[in-house]
């Protein structure tokens, strides 16, 4: 295959929310409570919502700094590339990295709206939580069809709004709902609880939305040594997905909606074949348990449920028949210190060729895969012959893709808002 021939869909990226974001989406009433992003005294900017703050950490938006100035700090907007809040820049840094379409996940209101669910009052919660998904939905996705794939939030802390809202949003053409992926760890009944669930689960399947499930939020669940260094949280991130799967297969909710689609957003796929092959030789060596999966293995299920988001996985490529090379997606990060930006075809294509990956199969990964799962005609907006990495590297070949620290960046951020 030649790079340029390549179509890349990202099933996952990231969106530092822009601080005029709720502007035209909060009912009027409502307007002044809204979240703001104000300038601390020490020059760094947070989201405020009734009195706490939430704050982008610097490896949410690091892409096109020198990686020896990333860090966990909280950082400014006139620090970061314009592509990581400005719906025209991210575009055109899509353009310029080959990637026809891209879903964004959330940043200050945490992949699944933790920063929501702990504010004090929920009725005003809900509905800011409603209007940043207007917001994402009719303003960022909508401004380039076919060049987004649109994902809401939900209110978590009820599991009935929580299904209201998946509704609604599939009304708007949404397909996909970022979810916690071990709910216990933010004081909320775990997946087994299958009747706390219930209206959650029949929501997503009957209106055929994915449940995205972001490492992140697990963290908790790995009770690290005191004093580990922050490698390890990094590293093993993607081994809590283990946790959630078992929860979710396990547990039962796979088996009861058959529908349910799960999207295991940025944690790899390296954990994937142990961990299945585990599950059987477990289901078919512990009889004594009970378990009954009507004639099928854990894998199976596993697998008729999954899709396996990577980012950067040339070993496990390699048994990608092991995991099921059609349940494997691959992702771009944009604008996190894991991205690949600007030469994400190069990349993959060449980890693809290593692997041995004949064409068929690089193409159910870099964009079948996802466009099956999620319902989506990749097509349907954009040519397939202005689709791929060359035609759309056309369109933005302008495109600065210059290394500057967060200093340089600020410069120019003061320049071009000077006048």
């Amino acid at each position: 295959m030649d790079v340029n021939d390549m179509i890349l869909v990202s099933i996952d990226d990231h969106v530092i929310e822009p601080p005029d974001m709720f502007d035209n989406h909060v009912p009027e009433k409502y307007r002044a409570e809204a979240p703001k992003s104000i300038m601390d005294e020490n020059g760094f900017e947070k989201w405020w919502f009734q009195g706490v703050a939430s704050a982008s950490s610097g490896l949410n938006a690091v892409v096109g700094w020198p990686n020896e100035e990333w860090g966990l700090n909280p950082t400014t907007f006139a620090e970061m590339r314009p592509g990581s809040y400005d719906i025209h820049q991210r575009v055109r840094d899509m353009n310029r990295n080959g990637i026809l379409s891209s879903m964004c996940f959330p940043s200050f209101a945490g992949f699944n709206a933790r920063f929501f669910q702990e504010a004090q009052d929920k009725d005003l919660a809900l509905v800011m939580l409603k209007s940043y998904n207007d917001w994402h939905i009719d303003e960022w996705a909508a401004s380039y069809p076919g060049r987004f794939i649109p994902l809401a939030i939900g209110p978590v802390w009820d599991p009935e709004e929580l299904a209201n809202e998946v509704r609604r949003v599939a009304k708007k053409g949404v397909r996909a709902i970022s979810m916690p992926e071990l709910p216990h760890l933010q004081g909320l009944p775990s997946y087994h609880d299958l009747e706390h669930w219930d209206p959650f689960f029949r929501a997503v399947s009957e209106e055929q939305v994915v449940m995205c499930l972001h490492i992140g939020q697990g963290f908790a669940a790995i009770k690290m040594a005191p004093d580990s260094p922050i490698d390890n949280m990094i590293i093993l991130a993607t081994q809590v997905s283990t946790f959630a799967a078992q929860d979710l297969l396990w547990g039962g909710a796979m088996m009861k909606y058959p529908d349910l689609k799960i999207a295991w957003s940025e944690a790899g796929i390296g954990w994937i074949p142990f961990y299945l092959s585990r599950c059987d030789r477990h289901y078919t060596n512990q009889r004594w348990l009970g378990h009954d999966f009507k004639g099928k293995l854990p894998s199976d299920i596993f697998r008729e449920h999954s899709l396996a988001c990577y980012v950067t996985d040339p070993t496990a490529l390699k048994v990608r028949h092991d995991i099921g090379v059609d349940i494997i997606a691959w992702e771009c990060d944009y604008p996190h210190s894991d991205s690949i930006w600007p030469n994400a075809p190069e990349f993959v294509l060449d980890e693809m060729n290593n692997a041995d990956v004949p064409d068929d199969e690089v193409n159910l990964i870099t964009y079948q895969n996802t466009c099956r799962f999620f319902g989506l005609d990749p097509f349907k907006h954009i040519a397939k012959q202005d689709a791929t990495v060359g035609a759309l590297r056309a369109l933005s070949p302008d495109v600065d893709t210059t290394v500057r620290s967060k200093h340089e960046w600020r410069h120019l951020y003061e320049l071009s808002h000077s006048s």
